[in-house]
């Protein structure tokens, strides 16, 4: 029997070493760290050798640059979304257009040489390279007027961009370490660095770290391999690019003198009385007579006289109402936007105006980068005339963002909030024109893109009056001031109650055949929209419209712009 069992006994304990070098070899692959290391040029998308990859801000790009006879070049639309996006293609002239705080930069596609306000300069290599209907700008030209810090490397060929001022948060390398694709000992290896090194902080995990390196990969670092974060100033490099602007030295109370006719100009000493602290007003003067630039104005150097006399300066509005004459076609021309701009100069000169009030409504997304450098061309004239230039804006919303706020926000003196129109004529529902979370929402999404001494919010002197017929969902309003609405409401004896949330009083009569709102517009709700523009600090108030208001509101706006 003890024979017999001697070979069981063996094969028993073969088969425990067999499992057991499997568990270890199953233990020592599960935990040992992979080598493998990822290709630079798959890593950075380079399919070709003239690819040059592109990382911005620690984002490696789907679109590369390119080689262009040893010259980098980057596609002018990665250009504007990523880098720059002051760039704007005059398809018309065939040229690209740049503009610096005084001067319009041309740019001729395939040409060393290139215009700055008349005055024909060269470069080295083209600023603008072509390739059938796709245009590239030259990395240089970059450097040269775009705040970005900017280094080459080579093996992989790429270009790794910062253009993020303030501050960036770092960690330091406590050993040497590997950058790996995610996070794991499995990844793949990205690159390989020594101790000390200073990685871009991105993301803190468990047991790993996201970081980018200065030489332009994103990956993932263990947690033991670095140091605490730490703050330091960005390396991005400015150029002393400096779109000066205007900026009064008191809280802004600006209200909208709409006028018909040349008339209108008359009315002015009438229409300010009692119009206590109030500072600027803005007249309706121009509009466009046709899509070639040709404007109609109603501008008047009595008007202005008068204005100042009462210590009120005029910015005169340009507006774009006459439904027969299309936006897009009106400011895609660049000699349309030019001819825009000298008639407004020279109207300015002639009438003594202190600005202009620019208030182009239902801007298209096609026909939003024709206006945006419209806004930057009108700046520059603006800043040599000393100027004031404002721009009105809808509340944000994400169907209009193309506004581009921000570019406003560096080239206009003031970006003004028409914080109205939250239920309008065509509204589907009856409601407020301007309730408190509809206005506080518009200040604080502009103020994400625009600074605080920029901003005005716009507040409306007028309201509606909702008419919902019995049984129907058809539901129309008219539009009243201040004291037509008071007269209504007392008039027809309409029940009125103070709605907290809408911060306003809201009267309703419930007649024989429809049911009548109002959300009323008095010194209660003035003083609630004040309150919250005094809250957030901001440039100032304006109004629309002149006349509608109920004189006492005066008082109420000029108590919060202090």
């Amino acid at each position: 029997m003890k024979k017999k069992a001697a070979p069981i006994l063996v094969v028993i304990l073969l088969i425990i070493l067999v499992a057991a070098a499997g568990v270890l070899s199953f233990v020592i692959k599960r935990f040992t760290p992979s080598n493998e290391k990822m290709d630079g040029s798959q890593y950075f998308g380079l399919e070709q050798d003239t690819d040059v990859a592109l990382v911005v801000n620690g984002e490696v790009l789907e679109d590369v640059g390119k080689f262009i006879d040893g010259n980098i070049y980057i596609q002018d639309a990665v250009v504007s979304q990523y880098i720059n996006q002051r760039f704007y293609w005059d398809a018309n002239n065939k040229v690209m257009l740049y503009t610096l705080p005084e001067e319009v930069i041309t740019l001729t596609p395939d040409s060393t040489e290139y215009l700055v306000g008349g005055e024909t300069l060269r470069e080295d290599v083209p600023m603008i390279r072509s390739e059938g209907d796709v245009f590239y700008v030259s990395l240089e030209f970059l450097k040269k007027y775009s705040d970005m810090s900017c280094q080459e490397y080579k093996e992989p060929a790429r270009v790794v961009i910062s253009t993020e001022a303030g501050t960036v948060q770092m960690v330091d390398a406590s050993a040497d370490y590997e950058i790996r694709q995610k996070g794991g000992i499995k990844s793949p290896i990205l690159t390989e660095g020594k101790k000390g090194d200073a990685l871009y902080f991105l993301e803190a995990m468990e047991n790993w770290t996201k970081v980018s390196t200065g030489d332009g990969y994103t990956g993932y670092i263990r947690n033991e391999d670095i140091s605490g974060v730490r703050e330091v100033e960005s390396a991005v490099e400015t150029h002393g690019l400096e779109y000066t602007n205007i900026r009064k030295d008191y809280k802004i109370n600006l209200t909208w003198h709409m006028m018909m006719n040349r008339e209108g100009n008359q009315e002015l000493t009438s229409k300010i009385e009692g119009c206590t602290g109030l500072n600027t007003i803005s007249p309706t003067w121009y509009t466009f007579a046709d899509d070639k630039g040709k404007l109609q104005s109603l501008a008047s150097p009595a008007y202005v006289k008068q204005a100042h006399e009462a210590g009120i300066e005029v910015w005169g509005l340009i507006e774009n109402i006459n439904t027969e004459v299309s936006t897009l076609d009106l400011l895609s021309v660049t000699e349309n936007r030019t001819k825009i701009i000298q008639q407004l100069m020279k109207s300015a000169k002639w009438t003594g105006m202190d600005g202009i009030n620019v208030d182009f409504e239902n801007i298209t997304e096609d026909c939003a980068p024709h206006y945006v450098q419209f806004i930057r061309e009108l700046s520059v004239a603006c800043r040599k005339a000393q100027l004031v230039l404002s721009v009105d804006n809808p509340v944000p919303q994400p169907y209009n963002e193309f506004y581009n706020r921000k570019e406003q926000g560096i080239m206009a003196d003031y970006v003004i909030i028409m914080g109205y129109d939250e239920h309008y004529s065509g509204s589907e529902e009856a409601g407020s024109v301007a309730s408190l979370p509809f206005v506080k929402d518009g200040i604080e999404q502009t103020l994400k893109e625009v600074p605080k001494e920029k901003v005005i919010n716009a507040i409306p002197f007028y309201t509606r009056l909702w008419t919902q017929p019995y049984g129907s969902s058809n539901i129309t309003s008219e539009a009243m001031g201040m004291d037509t609405a008071a007269a209504y409401v007392s008039e027809h004896q309409m029940e009125t109650y103070w709605d907290g949330e809408a911060g306003q009083n809201v009267a309703e009569l419930q007649g024989d055949d429809a049911l009548y709102q109002i959300w009323l517009e008095d010194d209660q709700s003035i003083e609630e929209k004040m309150k919250l523009i005094q809250s957030y600090d901001l440039a100032g108030v304006a109004s629309w419209q002149l006349g509608y208001q109920n004189n006492s509101v005066w008082a109420v706006i000029g108590k919060y712009l202090q």
